[in-house]
């Protein structure tokens, strides 16, 4: 048993699942994953590098992938603002990386040391152009090591950044935690090319395959790599048809397997007078109401995201159906995101609530009873 803070777990889970590259630059309240990485990648045979700002940091991420290794960042608020925009590269060249925004009070510099999950949007809509986005919010230390996991597994499946939204109640949380000496769970690598270097086209989509295979550079495989639209060699150009089977094939990938990507808790679902839709640290306290509300008389439900991006909006759907549920509460600590994706999914199926908060504190047990109360007395 060790006693990990979230940050710390996370990088554990990146070491497990492959991780040997990390760059960044550090930020409040995501610090110590660069902290724990720098001391814990030079045991493992790793590289870890400080870079001169937050750009440099996703670049040189992006640059350790393409160089054959599994690469992760780490940032908050500001920093991820700065990062986006090479995060729109890798995912256009697609590039496997992984992205740990721990994230905090905002906009702006806002409050560095204070909660929030105002990130969420950004994580999916934060770079220009359409993009497939996948994004995880682990609720404990714990799951901070196997969402990161599980990350690089998505990332390398893929060919695509991936994002893990922490917040930093999760990144600074310390629990005890049982680091696995043998893992309990597929690691997923990339698969490389077999072909002769004469013979590689470097997006050329094998046959039955969802994504093309990526040697290391300096494996002998030479090809070019844009933010550009490209045909198969890599090269730019300027054909519509070329850039519709790009556009196409990079929503695809992820569109298309939405059912491998998404995963989500559910607790007393059933007859549940209000179902409370949270993730990431404020589902803690979401947890912790469920006894008050017992006591008040409440039912409550529990579904609690673990994928937050792609979004379950056909299993929410399908719940609020089967189990005629009435009302649904969406806890979290922002001014109404996944709120919105909540009302557009369930088209007037239920009545849609929300509670958050967006001035550095948490959300307390109470102030979510209170709000059940509400919507129970006016249902």
């Amino acid at each position: 048993m060790r006693l990990l803070m979230g940050n710390e777990a996370c990088v554990e889970g990146a070491i497990a699942a492959g991780m040997r590259f990390f760059a960044g630059y550090p930020i409040t309240p995501s610090t110590e994953v660069a902290e724990w990485a720098a001391l814990r990648l030079p045991e493992v045979g790793g590289k870890f590098i400080q870079m001169e700002d937050e750009i440099a940091g996703m670049a040189a991420t992006i640059g350790g992938a393409i160089a054959g290794k599994k690469a992760m960042t780490a940032t908050s608020g500001p920093g991820f603002s700065l990062k986006v925009e090479n995060i729109g590269y890798a995912a256009m060249a697609e590039i496997p990386c992984v992205i740990i925004n721990v994230m905090r009070s905002g906009p702006s510099t806002g409050l560095p040391t204070s909660p929030s999950q105002g990130d969420v949007m950004q994580a999916r809509w934060g770079s220009h152009g359409d993009y497939p986005a996948i994004a995880l919010a682990p609720s404990s230390v714990s799951e901070a090591y196997y969402v990161t996991i599980k990350a690089f597994n998505y990332a390398e499946k893929y060919r695509t950044p991936v994002i893990v939204l922490m917040d930093e109640i999760i990144g600074h949380l310390r629990e005890g935690i049982e680091l696995p000496e043998k893992l309990d769970m597929e690691i997923i690598d990339r698969k490389r090319p077999t072909c002769a270097p004469e013979d590689f086209k470097a997006y050329k989509v094998p046959e039955g395959e969802i994504v093309p295979p990526m040697p290391g550079f300096g494996e002998g495989y030479r090809y070019h790599i844009t933010g550009l639209i490209h045909d198969e060699t890599g090269f730019p150009t300027n054909s519509m048809e070329a850039a519709g089977k790009l556009c196409s094939h990079l929503m695809s990938k992820v569109e298309d397997n939405v059912k491998d990507l998404i995963e989500f808790e559910l607790i007393d679902v059933t007859d549940c007078d209000v179902l409370v839709l949270t993730y990431g640290g404020t589902a803690r306290t979401v947890s912790a109401t469920k006894k008050l509300a017992e006591a008040a008389g409440i039912k409550m439900g529990i579904f609690r995201l673990i994928t937050v991006w792609p979004f379950p909006e056909d299993e929410l759907r399908e719940i609020v159906a089967k189990h005629n549920i009435k009302h649904v509460l969406v806890a979290e600590l922002n001014h109404g995101q996944i709120v919105r994706e909540v009302d557009r999914a369930l088209k007037g199926a239920a009545g849609v609530h929300h509670i958050g908060k967006i001035n550095g504190d948490i959300l307390y047990p109470k102030e979510v009873l209170q709000k059940l109360q509400e919507v129970k007395a006016n249902g």
